[in-house]
């Protein structure tokens, strides 16, 4: 497979990395500014090269018009840049128009889709137990701008949607108790503490805790080049969510890793 990389950054890198170390080839680096001498094109339009797929790790405001560009060219895409989903309706009427395949998703770490994936069912399950209260927590290092992490608010939508006695996420209580509608979404920020998310079933009795810990960023390359494999050869605009169902359920996942 033949990968073109948008953005190089320090994702932008560790994908590099990773692509030749399974084999696949990096023939094309776009990034505007970028002064590594792997860097081979400063816009999509500019390759010159035949590609299987592009990953793009850039900005929000470049991301639609490099899809606009992907879709030109006819390449599928594999979008992990963030911050664009306001245009989502746009992306969707250029992948239509155009007739490319696209997958995009705010975390393409592997071990997170797992979790989103575990927590969904788990939810489903606690539907016949009724004892069991649930709740998030996140943790992160103090450089982290945002709180909660959007991961942990994926975590608290998968639940309000599968876990019916649950209808509302609150991140503040404000010196009240938390109402048997709410899901409590907590954070905690210090130190270098790796990104940490918990999804906690609690009962008088005992407690089932679902936990994803990131050790470093190569979880994310590493769903990315699964989802840049899945992606070639499929038309349309997926979510990771319908690459984990697909992967998950099918005979073939091992093509994968």
């Amino acid at each position: 497979m033949r990968i073109g990389i948008s953005g190089y950054g320090q994702m932008g890198r560790i994908i590099r990395q990773k692509a030749l170390a399974k084999g696949f080839e990096v023939p094309e680096v776009i990034d505007p500014h970028g002064a590594a001498a792997e860097v081979t094109a400063r816009e999509i339009a500019s390759i010159s090269g035949p590609l299987d797929v592009i990953i793009d790790f850039t900005h929000p405001q470049a991301v639609v018009d490099n899809i606009e560009r992907c879709g030109q060219l006819k390449l599928p895409a594999v979008i992990g840049t963030t911050g664009w989903y306001d245009q989502m309706d746009r992306v969707a009427a250029i992948v239509e128009k155009t007739d490319i395949g696209l997958i995009w998703s705010g975390n393409f770490s592997l071990g997170v889709n797992l979790l989103f994936q575990l927590v969904e069912t788990a939810s489903l399950i606690m539907n016949r137990f009724p004892q069991y209260d649930a709740a998030v927590h996140e943790y992160h290092h103090r450089h982290k701008a945002d709180s909660p992490s959007g991961t942990a608010q994926m975590l608290g939508e998968i639940i309000i949607e599968k876990l019916d006695r649950k209808k509302a996420v609150v991140h503040e209580l404000k010196g009240r108790r938390i109402e048997e509608h709410e899901l409590h979404l907590s954070s905690t920020r210090g130190g270098s503490i790796p990104g940490t998310h918990q999804v906690i079933f609690d009962s008088d009795v005992d407690d089932i805790i679902l936990e994803h810990r990131a050790r470093s960023r190569e979880g994310f390359a590493e769903g990315a080049l699964v989802a840049a494999q899945w992606i070639c050869g499929r038309k349309g605009l997926f979510s990771i969510n319908e690459m984990m169902k697909s992967v998950i359920g099918g005979a073939d996942y091992r093509e994968y890793f």
